[in-house]
């Protein structure tokens, strides 16, 4: 008996459904969009503050577009919210690289949702029941910590909280006000770094207390399991 056009659809639907397909589209997303960024010639800053004056509202519009684009991928982010500063000057630098990182933060929730369990697992190299014992207990407020002190890496929080028990408002306004004081400590860095002054001391300042922190929290959380196992 011939197959119809209709359940040939649902069966080729059917092997691009699976986590692994899922997660295999994303990277190969993933990584076009790294070889485009990494392959393109890097100006000087002069040549590229040049450019943003010549791009107007396009330039902070694309950067921050590309800039959430690249929070979907495990790499580091910082360095884009410092060149930011660098770009832009503090004030322009940091509303893009706030919106940037939301933008960032809210697809991947979703994609995490999309994708599902397995294929964040992989991707991400996080355990979601890790992700969900650490935000489920405390929503809100334990996603403004995790983004204040970062216990987990950015984009693994952001793959695997849409899997877990915290609701999409919690984390939407976790996010909001956690990454506010390392995306201003960031940006200053770019925006002030080279002149040395008070505003990059004070951006100095703010990370290494940040990360001072992160430490003193890692070294409590395996004392307290320790302690459990016990």
């Amino acid at each position: 008996m011939a197959v119809s056009m209709t359940e040939e659809r649902t069966a080729r639907e059917g092997r691009f459904a699976t986590p692994v397909h899922r997660m295999v589209l994303l990277l190969v997303f993933i990584a076009a969009v790294t070889v485009v960024v990494l392959m393109a010639p890097i100006p000087s800053v002069e040549e590229l503050r040049a450019l943003v004056d010549r791009a107007g509202w396009a330039g902070p519009v694309g950067f921050a577009l590309g800039y959430a684009a690249l929070t979907l991928a495990p790499v580091p982010k910082n360095v884009l919210s410092i060149a930011a500063g660098v770009l832009f000057g503090f004030g322009a630098a940091l509303v893009v690289v706030y919106i940037a990182a939301m933008l960032g933060a809210s697809a991947a929730f979703w994609l995490g949702r999309a994708l599902g369990r397995e294929a964040v697992e992989q991707f991400t190299g996080t355990k979601v029941a890790r992700v969900d014992e650490v935000l489920s207990r405390r929503g809100f407020a334990a996603v403004v910590g995790v983004r204040l002190v970062p216990v987990l890496p950015f984009t693994a929080i952001n793959y695997s909280a849409g899997l877990t028990a915290v609701g999409w408002w919690p984390y939407f306004f976790g996010t909001l006000l956690g990454i506010l004081p390392g995306a201003v400590s960031y940006v200053a860095l770019g925006a002030f770094g080279f002149e040395l002054g008070w505003q990059a001391q004070a951006a100095f300042g703010a990370l290494g207390v940040l990360t001072l922190a992160g430490l003193v929290f890692v070294v409590w959380q395996r004392k307290k399991r320790s302690d459990a196992d016990v």
